[in-house]
């Protein structure tokens, strides 16, 4: 199982916007739906899928959270027609924010957001490079521009299998924001490639729950290490969800849930859902409990 998988939060339109995004790559694909009766907002439809082989989740549950730039998903694409496929359906009903064109860093490449609000940035990339195919990107704006390198380097001690890459820093008069300092950072969190950088522009959005990293723990021991490590806003614990000191938003999940979601029936699941909802970090002998109906 994946360790850290993007979590993306959607009002109605999970399984609308996963379908879509699964027929625009290969090796992807809908895996799993599950109805989550009775929560605050209402039934969720939770949504896991693949993209490129990677592993995704969505979910329906209400317009409370809304995407922006702040956290974009990064494709390597290896032809100049591969661009513009993906360009076109992505960009259909929704936004360009860096227009379609050649770049300083990339001879194709645009920033959109699609339809559905979620930010995309398509770069034509060396075929003969090894780079995995979609890269979650951290923008750091706002109240937490300046702090992209201190983020990955802290992200780097907290997981294993972790390292830092590339660190590249705006020279003198570059950025018209006076606190952004790295205009790419490429860096590793438990084999899985992720990239982040300041903001060069001075913009009020910020990390928010619409996209958020969800870890899957195997013990509750994970569970407290990880909740320890990240929770740094007290009020934005509930049912896993933390938000660490740089704003960014985590689940920390016992592994196992996905599989009492997944196969369990309508009963436990319901158990399950009203037992996880009255917590904020996750107790994993409980939701074991309540799966089991002792």
């Amino acid at each position: 199982m994946q360790r850290i998988v993007p979590h993306l939060w959607y009002d109605t339109e999970a399984k609308e916007a996963v379908l879509f995004y699964t027929s625009l790559f290969d090796q992807s694909k809908l895996l799993d739906v599950t109805v989550i009766e009775n929560t605050p907002s209402g039934d969720a439809e939770s949504v896991s899928f693949e993209l490129a082989g990677q592993q995704f989740k969505a979910i329906s549950a209400g317009p409370f959270f809304k995407f922006n730039p702040s956290i974009s998903l990064m494709v390597a694409c290896y032809s100049i027609e591969e661009v513009n496929t993906k360009w076109r359906a992505l960009s259909e009903g929704g936004t360009e924010l860096m227009p379609l064109g050649e770049y300083p860093f990339s001879k194709r490449y645009s920033w959109v957001q699609d339809r559905y609000g979620l930010s995309w940035q398509l770069m034509l990339t060396d075929h003969g490079q090894s780079v995995q195919k979609i890269t979650p990107n951290l923008l750091f704006s706002d109240e937490s521009c300046g702090k992209a390198e201190e983020a990955v380097r802290y992200y780097t001690e907290l997981f294993e299998k972790s390292e830092i890459g590339t660190i590249s820093r705006y020279k003198e008069g570059e950025a018209e924001s006076p606190n952004a300092k790295i205009n790419y950072a490429a860096f590793i969190l438990n084999g899985i490639a992720f990239s982040a950088m300041d903001n060069g522009f001075d913009v009020d959005f910020g990390f928010n729950e619409a996209f958020s990293l969800m870890i899957n723990c195997k013990d509750q021991k994970e569970i407290d290490y990880f909740w320890d490590k990240l929770s740094d806003v007290p009020e934005a614990e509930q049912c896993g969800w933390v938000k660490d000191k740089f704003g960014v938003s985590w689940q920390i999940v016992p592994a196992i849930m996905d599989e009492m979601m997944k196969f369990g029936d309508r009963e436990q699941l319901r158990r399950v859902t009203e037992a996880f909802l009255k917590m904020k970090k996750f107790d994993l002998e409980a939701l074991q409990k309540a799966y089991d109906g002792i």
